[in-house]
């Protein structure tokens, strides 16, 4: 359930370009589909600082014609992980990276 609320509440947000990241699930969800849009490489066993600066660079330079895109991207770069970590962000993190309802919060 966790995953599913925190998958919902990033393209939520996407779409209405609207908010900030709450938490490393959210987090862990958004790096992982900025990852799949931006095509850079991250570990699912990355920890929150790793998985931050894995994508870091590409978010400074990342720009798409896709209004939900940029925002994603904005989201991630005002965001700083904490410490903690589970398994779910694992999870969040592989969904993410393999998202094939991209933009469907349903």
């Amino acid at each position: 359930m966790v995953t599913l609320t925190a998958r919902q509440s990033v393209i939520l947000k996407c779409n209405m370009k609207a908010s900030i990241l709450l938490g490393n699930y959210e987090f862990y969800y958004g790096a992982g589909l900025f990852a799949k849009i931006a095509g850079v490489e991250v570990s699912l066993e990355f920890r929150p600082k790793e998985l931050y600066d894995g994508i870091k660079e590409k978010l400074e330079e990342f720009k798409s014609g896709d209004e939900r895109e940029n925002y994603l991207a904005q989201l991630l770069k005002g965001y700083r992980p904490n410490d903690s970590y589970d398994g779910q962000m694992k999870e969040l993190l592989a969904w993410g990276l393999s998202e094939e309802k991209m933009w469907q919060a349903h």
